[in-house]
């Protein structure tokens, strides 16, 4: 690829719920440019987009793939995105870098959980969005149907741009209403079509619906706008451009059917992304932050280079490469790049135009260009790359918050040593995983959107760095507290001939305030305990916090008090009252009440209302407290406050009882006190674990 203009790149993300039939499009798109001789299938393991073993192995896309191409003398970056919920990261990193979604809809199912969640990042990043609605040629295909729901849940502004010539099984080709021309396909899969008239069954329906895109292309332009109410007929080449202004402002959500798979209506959807999706020069300018200034950086050629990386991938043959979309600025192969966010030098190997695993060398990148660079170190998606000297950094991309966790245990010491490494190159990769070693329980905890997430990481790690892992469900890190007020003397003696240990504190236990931690108070007076050991006493019950007396979990929300005490001129040393401490805690805190806390989390569904009965039902079993409903859409949105112990294999149990269609998002909230039956069941087993060790 040579040097593009800005003026001619068109980029977009393919967004749908899974099985909406995204990677057929892209594969029916790539045939019909000629870039591939004959359309792969996802259940044959063949297509461009899902190339990797896991993807063929599955017959899903798990990550996002980059398709370019020309066409019309016009460079097209398109960002094939998965669709199921376990991956809906790489749909919001790809979303975040494109100037436009196509959003895929089935015409059998209709709006789906991920079409909403495609609308709601569409709606983040301001981005234009066009629907294609799908698989016209199905069984219970029904174009109309979904465009009412499209008006109905999304906007008004959702217009048919093109209609579909029969459907179901009579399904042949799309009639193109703005240039009212007809076009008959083939039902082959060749692509093959006839431009033709409208037909005469069809002529009111496409009148009527000619009339209403016209009304709504044309609110975007106030002087036709006044011509159209006038009566007066708007030229095709005056209502090109205020179609492609609609667009770009979000004025209008064109509706597009189509079939991939009999490859009908493709070639018409390709044209029509050149014709009305904005160019880069035509996208908003980008929020970013230039040392403490909040700055717009507008899309210019001219102005100093700025990109974002979004993705990270491993390729087996290449090695890292890092993909980015360059905002502003033009940049040549060669020399060095700059990574703001970490201040370190990037050596450019090569610019690479990437389709699915393939890629061609490019001399030089500009703005909208989305391209991979081989081999950088230390940049990682979110991070914004520019030449030395910038300080504008772009946000980072917010990324969802993990939803399901397990703990994971190397099975040798062989891949213990190599278990770093693993983790932190799939962390580099994928950035909706979080994995941390958790103080309170000991654990290794690997965190992501889903169980199907976390098994096809857990196979990457095997497969690519030879790690062999066991998992299992993470402890709960409880927590103890006080429930009144206990004094306890803690005395260490100890004789051995020589000098001796003598230790002598009297310590006060309250309770304090829900998150208020531990508090050390100095109350001696008259000289009972010398001031060079009362740091030592603050040790002594610092160390002995960690391990509470009902289950061994950290005691927390509590004072201790320092009231009294004695010493002894020779035998008294600081450890001598460290220990005595530690005798003070545990006398004191059995004294004092001790009750078990436990974690509780804030957790949102969202749900069709169909499964908000079901919904509720499972919560009030998980010992949770609805806070309330809202509609959103056609959704309701549940809010509950659920202890952890109960949601660590909710992502499974909620994607069942809504066939795939509940999604949520869980952040801890607060700590409170188990119930009595339950805490003395945890305190049992931790003791049995105890004895067991």
């Amino acid at each position: 690829m040579g040097t593009r203009q800005p003026e001619n790149i068109r980029n977009l993300s393919v967004v749908a719920h899974g099985g909406a039939g995204k990677s057929s499009l892209l594969e029916a798109m790539l045939f019909d440019n000629g870039s591939i001789s004959r359309m792969g299938k996802i259940e044959d393991g063949n297509t461009v987009t899902d190339f990797t073993p896991e993807e063929q192995k599955r017959q899903i896309s798990i990550n996002t793939s980059l398709v370019t191409m020309e066409r019309r003398g016009t460079s097209l970056y398109i960002l094939d995105t998965p669709g199921f919920a376990d991956f809906i990261g790489e749909m919001r990193s790809a979303m975040r870098v494109s100037d436009a979604a196509l959003v895929a809809i089935s015409s059998v199912s209709g709006i789906e959980v991920q079409t909403d969640k495609a609308w709601e990042y569409a709606q983040d990043f301001n981005l234009p969005v066009a629907f294609y609605v799908s698989k016209m040629d199905r069984e219970n295909a029904d174009f109309d149907k979904v465009l009412a729901q499209l008006r109905e849940e999304y906007s008004d502004k959702a217009v048919a741009a093109f209609l579909p010539i029969g459907q179901e099984a009579s399904f042949k080709g799309i009639v193109d209403l703005l240039r009212e021309k007809a076009y008959v396909f083939e039902t082959n899969g060749s692509g093959k079509f006839t431009e033709t008239t409208v037909p005469d069954d069809m002529k009111d329906a496409a009148a009527s619906a000619r009339e209403r895109l016209v009304e709504v292309i044309v609110e975007a332009d106030d002087e036709l706008m006044m011509r159209y109410l006038d009566g007066e007929t708007i030229s095709l080449e005056e209502l090109l451009p205020a179609y492609r202004k609609a667009f770009s402002m979000r004025g209008i959500l064109p509706v597009i059917p189509g079939s991939a798979v009999l490859n009908i209506g493709v070639q018409q959807l390709m044209d029509f992304v050149i014709d009305v999706f904005p160019s880069p020069l035509e996208s908003s300018p980008k929020a970013a932050k230039k040392g403490h200034e909040d700055v717009m950086i507008a899309p210019n050629p001219k102005d100093p280079f700025t990109a974002l990386c979004f993705k990270v991938m491993v390729d087996p043959y290449v090695g890292k490469l890092s993909f980015i979309r360059v905002f502003s600025g033009t940049l040549p192969a060669e020399g060095n790049i700059f990574n703001v966010n970490r201040g370190e030098d990037e050596r450019i190997s090569s610019f690479r135009a990437v389709t699915g695993k393939e890629g061609k060398d490019m001399k030089e990148i500009t703005v909208g260009d989305i391209i991979a660079i081989p081999k950088l170190q230390s940049t990682h998606a979110g991070d914004t790359l520019s030449l030395k000297g910038s300080s504008v950094v772009y946000p980072p991309i917010q990324f969802p918050k993990p939803v399901y966790s397990l703990a994971v245990v190397a099975k040798s010491r062989a891949d213990e040593d190599k278990l770093a490494n693993a983790i932190h190159k799939v962390l580099e990769e994928d950035s909706s995983l979080s994995f941390e070693k958790n103080p309170e329980t000991g654990d290794s905890v690997l965190s992501g959107m889903g169980d199907m997430h976390l098994d096809i990481v857990l196979s990457r790690i095997k497969e690519r760095y030879g790690v062999e892992l066991e998992t299992k469900t993470p402890q709960v890190p409880y927590r103890e507290t006080i429930r009144k007020v206990a004094e306890a003397q803690g005395k260490h003696k100890k004789q051995t001939g020589g000098h001796g240990q003598y230790g002598d504190v009297h310590v006060r236990f309250s309770p304090l305030e829900r998150g208020a931690g531990f508090e050390f108070k100095d109350e001696v007076t008259g000289g009972t305990v010398p001031r060079q050991f009362i740091p030592a006493v603050e040790k002594g019950l610092r160390e002995a916090l960690t391990k509470g007396p009902l289950a061994s979990f950290p005691v927390v929300d509590f004072s201790a008090a320092l009231f009294y005490g004695s010493y002894h001129d020779v035998d008294s040393s600081e450890m001598s009252f460290k220990l005595a401490a530690r005798l003070a805690f545990k006398k004191g805190i059995m004294e004092a009440n001790p009750v078990l806390l436990e974690p509780i989390m804030t957790v949102e569904v969202s749900v069709p209302e169909e499964y908000l009965g079901d919904v509720m039902g499972d919560f009030n079993s998980r010992r949770g407290r609805i806070l309330g409903i809202d509609s959103k859409g056609h959704l309701q949105v549940v809010r509950a406050q659920v202890p952890l112990a109960e949601m660590f294999r909710y992502a499974i149990i909620l994607r069942s009882m809504t066939s795939g269609r509940g999604t949520f998002t869980m952040a801890y909230d607060h700590y409170e006190d188990v119930p009595a039956e339950i805490s003395k069941k945890v305190i049992a087993a931790h003791k049995q674990e105890d004895e067991e060790e």
